[in-house]
């Protein structure tokens, strides 16, 4: 074997070993340190990234009980990253994220908040420490299902739910452990550790339950909260009646819009309309009433413009553009649920803290479910997976009991609400929570939707009402005005969206065929390609070729197997093993390779690219994966057909 030989199979095998170490990586790092007590917190100096960039923090990790009512309970790790107030510190704010089943360690507003107060976060149980709750059967019976939320689909959800759980349990995790109130002691274990007298709170959405029961478990260690998009007890399932009264106040905006009043003379009746009679396909490529409808639910949050992101009005463009005949938005909607929604959950840690809220979900199923609102409720029906999902297979925890309704609080508190907050409405606060607030007060915001327009509306008006609330508990909401909502999207509308997406795939899988096409014609007429192009386009030419590839699995995914995964294995790896695994063995093909010689190529440049391809799709996840997917197929073919000429050394033609 020549030496460049030896280079470029020693560098393809090394790919390969890098791919599979990925594979078998550990997905988290977070350990508990070795010696480590319950309660203890090892911090050093890191940085942290915010909307301002890269600020100065400390970091750490503090260790505590799994299951703090069993004296001989595992320890389980979480991440903690402090940023240091600048000038006199006051109470600092410890800031509690929604979700459930999502992280509370990403936070690009913290650097507002850090005028005179340190900011903390503390990770959730479940999602952010050495214990995460990742449920791969659920999310992959979704990614598989004809509708996310289908009859059939929520019968498998439910067993995958089942499933999950079971074996999470065999595995020694005691799933009774991540509540709402487990994750409230937590908190209180790192105000002690961090030797904080007295914290504040600032909460969002779902996370708005966690400053409750905290205020309730520990009033003497909090001074102030804050409570943005609040969500009471019983309300992570969706109130139909409201959602419903909430797309006539959007009727009365659009009649005082003079874009959406020109496509529409009522326009919670043209919405109706729409979500009941959604077109099946936008040309060859199938749109999924379930998906469009859950899409449509989450879309809803955030009302822009200047919201991150600006949801609400993608979401109302598509459904009128649908009514207008106009099917691709919907369709962009159907494609990103698929894509999105199935892995935007860890649907363990989802499942452990919703099922505070059980009961309400069985009470809301016992009555019937949806009585037929504009979107049937298809979030409550994602979330919950229909009246035999959640509340009735996951392990409840003997904590939520006494939690589950409201009790008074002496703690002083400040409730942030939108006016058209289709997810947290405001009535909710005002008529349940804020009568036990003995010292409450509640700002209801013209016009403004779920949290992230709260903060990114005016953000010099949310920092002011925040920072005034903590410093001196008085409510200044002088600075955000009246905020006119606006029914044309700021950036690409949905249908936009579906067109660049479209157009995106068939262009890239032409090219690449094209490409096929140009290598094939080459080796017919010159007999094959010279060696040093050759070696060029074996390096260069996977790219184009497994960018086509991926965009062929998708188009098919789109239009006729609607039922199988994008990241799927039984369309990536085949598509690029094709592709990458063709255009790799064309290039080597040399004038003077013998027929059998090539056949033999043909096959094992394949087989090589598949294999790879399969290494480097589990060796990341998301997108990333196939990436890493791509990179394995080029490598594996490579690598193939570079043994197979050491191996097999090629005979004069």
């Amino acid at each position: 074997m020549t030496i460049k030989k030896t280079i470029a199979v020693t560098v393809s095998g090394l790919i390969l070993l890098c791919l599979v170490g990925l594979a078998l990586w550990p997905s988290s790092t977070l350990e508990v340190p070795e010696g480590a007590r319950a309660g203890s917190l090892s911090m050093e100096s890191c940085e942290y990234d915010t909307e301002d960039g890269t600020v100065a923090a400390e970091c750490g990790t503090l260790v505590v009980p799994e299951t703090r009512s069993d004296p001989d309970s595992e320890l389980i790790a979480l991440p903690v990253v402090r940023i240091r107030a600048s000038g006199t510190a006051r109470e600092p704010i410890f800031r509690l994220a929604g979700g459930p089943g999502g992280t509370n360690m990403t936070f690009p507003q913290a650097s507002r908040l850090t005028d005179g107060h340190d900011l903390v976060l503390v990770g959730y149980r479940g999602v952010d420490g050495s214990r995460r709750l990742d449920c791969p059967e659920v999310a992959g019976t979704l990614q598989t299902s004809d509708d996310l939320i289908g009859t059939g689909t929520q019968r498998r959800v439910r067993t995958a739910f089942k499933a999950c759980a079971e074996r999470l349990t065999k595995d020694g995790v005691d799933l009774t452990a991540y509540s709402v109130v487990q994750r409230v002691e937590d908190l209180e274990a790192a105000r002690k550790a961090l030797n904080y007298p007295r914290i504040n709170l600032l909460s969002s959405s779902a996370g708005t339950r966690t400053s409750m029961v905290y205020s309730w478990r520990h009033p003497t260690s909090l001074f102030r909260s804050a409570l943005v998009s609040v969500n009471p007890p019983g309300h992570m399932v969706w109130d139909p009646t409201i959602t419903d009264a909430q797309f006539g106040q959007y009727s009365r905006l659009c009649a005082a819009d003079r874009g959406c009043s020109a496509r529409t003379d009522d326009f919670a009746a043209t919405m109706r309309e729409a979500a009941g009679d959604l077109p099946s396909r936008w040309g060859p490529l199938r749109v999924k009433d379930g998906n469009v409808r859950a899409a449509g639910m989450f879309g809803m949050h955030n009302n822009g413009p200047g919201a991150a992101p600006q949801t609400a009005p993608n979401v109302l463009d598509a459904f009128l553009s649908a009514a207008e005949g106009d099917a691709s938005g919907v369709w962009a909607m159907s494609a990103l649920g698929d894509l999105l929604l199935p892995e935007g959950i860890v649907w363990g840690e989802f499942a452990s803290f919703a099922m505070l809220d059980a009961p309400a979900a069985r009470k809301y199923y016992a009555a019937g479910g949806d009585p037929g609102s504009i979107l049937g409720n298809a979030g409550a029906e994602f979330l919950w997976g229909g009246p035999e999902g959640v509340a009735t297979v996951w392990p409840d925890s003997p904590d939520n009991a006494e939690y589950r309704t409201l009790r008074p609080s002496q703690t002083e508190t400040l409730l942030v609400s939108g006016t058209i907050d289709y997810s947290t409405p405001a009535q909710l606060a005002r008529d349940e929570l804020l009568p036990t607030l003995a010292r409450g007060k509640q700002v209801i915001l013209p016009e403004l939707g779920h949290t992230g327009d709260f903060y990114e509306h005016r953000p010099e008006a949310s920092k002011h009402l925040l920072l005034t609330f903590f410093d001196t508990g008085a409510v200044d909401d002088s600075q955000f005005g009246t905020r006119p909502v606006d029914f044309t999207p700021a950036g690409p509308s949905m249908s936009a969206i579906a067109t660049a997406l479209a157009t995106t795939t068939l262009v890239l899988v032409l090219l690449a065929l094209a490409l096929l096409g140009f290598l094939a014609l080459r080796v017919r007429r010159r007999g094959g390609i010279g060696p040093r192009a050759g070696v060029w386009l074996r390096v260069l030419a996977p790219l184009p070729l497994g960018l086509g590839a991926l965009s062929a699995a998708a188009l098919l995914v789109w239009s006729v197997l609607p039922q199988t995964p994008l990241f799927s294995s039984r369309v990536i790896v085949p598509s690029l093993a094709l592709f990458v695994g063709l255009g790799v063995v064309l290039a080597w093909i040399a004038p003077d390779r013998p027929a059998r010689a090539r056949r033999i190529g043909a096959g094992v440049a394949v087989g090589g690219a598949a294999a790879g391809a399969f290494l480097g799709l589990f060796a990341l996840a998301g997108v990333t994966g196939l990436l890493t997917a791509l990179i394995g197929a080029a490598a594996g073919a490579n690598l193939a057909l570079l043994l197979l000429d050491r191996f097999r050394p090629t005979e004069p033609a």
